[in-house]
């Protein structure tokens, strides 16, 4: 019998839920943007960042509960890609963004927390996609 093909997973996702959460920290320096629900790839700037949170695994069939990590990275157990729940750095980090290519002068975050574990590579979506800075080789 042929292996069961699992429905695939999106590889890049948006949060529009905390649009609200964003402008209002922008709200507090006088910034307002409308936030477009379409992504493409006709940006006018673009910043890679990590996605910070908790991440779990979709395959019901896994044993994995689940990890932190600052990377968005593949189930160590099935292999199959992750779905973060964002933790709150994510408003901040993006308000902080604009806020930066606005113009304002900003002071540099340090978003705390250390890693767990090694980094591994053959897992981490953003080595795969060129954008990770622990995958890089210099």
């Amino acid at each position: 019998m042929p292996a069961r093909k699992h429905k695939s997973t999106r590889r890049w996702s948006m949060y529009p839920s905390l649009h609200s959460q964003v402008a209002a920290l922008l709200g507090e320096s006088d910034l307002y943007f409308r936030f477009h629900s379409k992504d493409d790839d006709f940006a006018l700037q673009t910043y890679d960042t990590n996605i910070m949170g908790r991440f779990s695994c979709p395959n019901d069939e896994c044993g994995s509960t689940g990890w932190s990590s600052k990377k968005i990275a593949r189930c160590q157990e099935c292999k199959r890609l992750s779905q973060p729940i964002l933790d709150d750095s994510y408003a901040e980090r993006v308000a902080y963004r604009l806020k930066k290519w606005s113009g304002i002068k900003m002071e540099v975050p340090v978003y705390g927390g250390d890693s767990n574990g090694p980094h591994i590579r053959s897992l981490c979506e953003g080595c795969k996609a060129g954008h990770c800075s622990e995958g890089r080789w210099y």
